[in-house]
């Protein structure tokens, strides 16, 4: 066989013999690709989370905020709104002022009341001495227990009661009085239009009684007309007035 020269092959096939293809180079996944897929991915997750839950917040690539911390509320002073600290009578300074010896007071203010309740009984008024002496642990349950179960916030509860420590009641000057001939209107504002009240107002003082909670005090504590306070001496009166320079 003839050996074939370089000029007899013919220029296509020369061309083809020294051409060698060039080998495909292979394929590498990129850190871009991989973000540019997962941003993709995001926003296409987002639009059909919108699509599918009305009213879901926008999905996004940010991490989530951190859980917040849902601490119990303590009773602060702001709480307490305008109620005082007190010292809580002892049990041997306390006198009944009913036949049962349910509610009872300091001597001093035990006296004065009883001489008040009689006069009036004379006027034709009937007081009804409703609640006096009241303990720490008494006025404790009063306050978080019956908050509890009328689900109060802590400073909703403190404009009607007092919180433990901060009650005029466990004083022993203080007492809650209602009228003999209409006991409905019992703790309540409705007190205000009866006998006794009227009577109270007229006469309280003579026996050194006063109202705690007038209309609109400076305490902001709601208004009751039936809790009047004995201050008919020295200690009684420092209890009440110099516990307004504690806070």
């Amino acid at each position: 066989m003839a050996k074939l020269m370089h000029d007899d092959i013919p220029e296509a096939l020369r061309q083809s013999l020294y051409d060698v293809p060039e080998r495909p180079r292979p394929f590498r996944f990129r850190w871009w690709m991989l973000a540019a897929i997962s941003a993709l991915l995001i926003i296409v997750l987002g639009s059909l989370w919108r699509i599918l839950v009305p009213g879901a917040p926008p999905v996004t690539s940010e991490a989530p905020p951190p859980a917040v911390q849902i601490q119990e509320r303590v009773v602060t002073a702001e709480d307490l709104l305008g109620h005082y600290p007190y010292e809580a009578a002892a049990s041997g300074e306390l006198m009944p002022i009913t036949a049962d010896g349910s509610v009872t007071l300091r001597t001093a203010a035990a006296t004065a009341y009883q001489r008040m309740e009689a006069d009036a009984r004379a006027a034709g008024i009937t007081l009804v001495p409703l609640s006096g002496f009241r303990s720490v642990e008494d006025q404790e349950y009063l306050f978080f227990r019956v908050r509890e179960q009328r689900n109060q916030e802590v400073s909703t509860r403190a404009e009607v009661s007092a919180p433990p420590g901060y009650s005029e009641h466990h004083t022993g000057y203080a007492l809650d009085i209602g009228d003999g001939s209409q006991p409905e209107t019992d703790l309540s504002e409705r007190f205000e239009q009866t006998l006794a009240y009227a009577w109270l107002e007229q006469n309280a003082a003579r026996y050194s009684f006063e109202l705690s909670f007038p209309r609109d005090n400076a305490q902001k504590i709601a208004y009751e007309p039936w809790h009047w306070r004995f201050v008919g001496d020295s200690h009684s009166l420092e209890t009440f007035y110099r516990a307004r320079q504690s806070l």
